[in-house]
């Protein structure tokens, strides 16, 4: 087992993909087919847990897909964002999560009595700083609250998570468009959907049709709980009216376009009659129709730890004290 230290550099990409799965023949959704039980409203729990908490901590949603027994995301660390929060925002924050110790509401309310008192309460605060762009607390406070809601449905103890998350360093912008297209086009490949237009709990889903799922109410957008509003998708800024300064560096279009071709030709089995039509980030991406299916079908399985270019796998290598990446040849070769 590696460290997640030795999984993550901020310095080499914000981008990382994370799979979490569930334990033997725990249920996170779906069906069991023994009890005929419905586990289909889990996905809800799933979807608005991981809005809430991208609206808490300076992460984004590029993509995710909730399945029966594991869920997908593909997060991006916004740096930026968490540097600029107040120590009043960082407490404010944190207090939607865990219970505020008796030290930072003495801080909040100028009721502390000494120096010694004023720099452990920044100490403290500064630690959660730094745990509001640390994937292993976002992971930690998704599983935590689905393993509990789970086990008191199911009138039980125990593991519900299969020990730690998977995650992976997404170090160009292939990788993270192929990532993304792999974790959209899940539901399709495993022929629970016809499309990823009717794929719901996906965040292709969320991008087409303004929802996670056909019950969500789309007119509200503010959260339970919380005083400030649900934070979007990370978005795309590859349209030429765009102008925001960060996303994801495609034309949205382009990529809906790209996952839902490659969504109809996955489930009607015609890789060998792939029909003329090309789509234009294939031709951005420099691949031919069949090397995309193959990465888009097989991503997740075949690249562990990092996907990059041969120089950005080197630098990770370095910067997480890793002398050589597993497969680092392998997308490179597909992709040239």
């Amino acid at each position: 087992t590696q460290s997640r230290q030795s999984q993550v550099s901020l310095a080499d990409t914000p981008y990382y993909h994370c799979i979490s799965r569930c334990v033997r023949r725990a249920y996170l959704c779906g069906e069991d087919k023994y009890t005929g039980q419905s586990f289909e409203h889990r996905r809800q729990w799933m979807v608005e847990r991981i809005h809430q908490l991208a609206s808490i901590f300076s992460i984004n949603i590029c993509a995710y897909a909730i399945m029966s027994n594991h869920y997908h995301l593909v997060l991006h660390i916004d740096e930026q964002e968490n540097k600029l929060l107040t120590d009043e925002q960082i407490c404010q924050r944190w207090g939607y999560l865990y219970s505020m110790p008796t030290l930072i509401d003495r801080w909040l309310t100028q009721r502390t009595v000494s120096t010694e008192e004023n720099l452990t309460a920044l100490n403290i605060i500064d630690g959660w700083r730094n745990r509001l762009v640390d994937i292993s607390w976002f992971m930690r406070c998704i599983n935590e609250f689905i393993a509990r809601k789970a086990n008191q449905e199911d009138d039980c103890t125990g593991r519900f998570w299969e020990g730690r998350f998977k995650s992976q360093a997404l170090l160009d912008e292939d990788a993270l468009l192929t990532c993304m297209a792999y974790v959209d086009l899940n539901p399709v490949r495993a022929k629970m959907n016809n499309s990823v237009e009717t794929s719901e709990y996906t965040s292709a889903y969320e991008r087409i049709h303004g929802v996670a799922f056909k019950g969500e109410n789309n007119n509200g957008s503010s959260l339970v709980g919380l005083n400030f509003k649900k934070k979007p998708l990370l978005g795309f800024i590859g349209d030429e009216h765009e102008t925001q300064q960060q996303g994801i560096p495609f034309s949205l279009l382009d990529y809906i376009e790209l996952v839902d071709w490659s969504g109809r030709i996955l489930r009607d089995d015609k890789r060998g009659a792939i029909v003329s039509h090309h789509p234009k980030l294939l031709n951005t991406l420099g691949l031919d129709s069949e090397t995309w299916l193959s990465l888009a079908s097989g991503f997740g399985k075949d690249y562990q730890g990092a996907v990059g270019s041969l120089e950005e796998l080197a630098l990770f290598a370095a910067h997480t004290g890793k002398r050589w990446m597993a497969s680092k040849n392998e997308l490179r070769r597909n992709m040239h």
